[in-house]
């Protein structure tokens, strides 16, 4: 009966120790992850508008009464702030890619744990990204070391991804970095 029972707590604490680690870091199938709504998809891709001009500093995202004044995705998949399009001279880069594509896992069945740093280098599951100069401001708020992101492609602006927190609803538009 001892035997029995010294057999059960080792394998009780493995497992716990097993069950503690799960998701540290790496992608995790979408369900029960997350405290806000994750979207299914990324934002459409804007309308092209000829001589397109960046977004003006003072952007106001805060469409609603206790929306964020940041980009922020609506419950029913609504991108508020992605509509500037792929002229947008606050997201052009003269080297797109030049670090690599993030192969980590994109979209909602993806969800990755900050584990450290900070907009101009942070990391999970062994990638790193940067956040875009001009959306630093968007993710004050952000919990580096815990906050729960999920990468979506961006399908305007040629060497971005976006950062979606899943805490706050909002996104930042970000730069792969590579990885170890």
């Amino acid at each position: 009966m001892k035997r029995l029972c010294g057999i059960l707590v080792v394998l009780l604490m493995f497992s716990v120790s097993a069950w503690a680690q799960h998701g540290e870091g790496k992608g995790e199938e979408h369900g029960g992850t997350a405290g806000g709504h994750i979207p299914a998809h990324g934002p459409e891709k804007a309308p092209a508008r000829p001589h397109q001009t960046p977004a003006p500093k003072t952007a106001h995202y805060n469409d609603a009464a206790g929306h964020p004044n940041a980009p922020h995705v609506h419950p029913d998949g609504k991108w508020i702030g992605h509509d500037t399009g792929p002229g947008d001279r606050n997201y052009h880069l003269d080297h797109p890619w030049a670090h690599g594509h993030f192969t980590g896992g994109i979209g909602r069945d993806h969800v990755w744990h900050l584990v450290g740093g900070g907009p101009s280098r942070f990391w999970f599951g062994g990638f790193y990204f940067s956040v875009a100069p001009y959306d630093v401001g968007f993710c004050n708020d952000w919990m580096w070391n815990s906050d729960q992101v999920v990468i979506y492609d961006d399908p305007d602006h040629v060497g971005w991804y976006l950062a979606f927190n899943v805490r706050l609803g909002t996104y930042v538009h970000v730069m792969f970095l590579g990885n170890h």
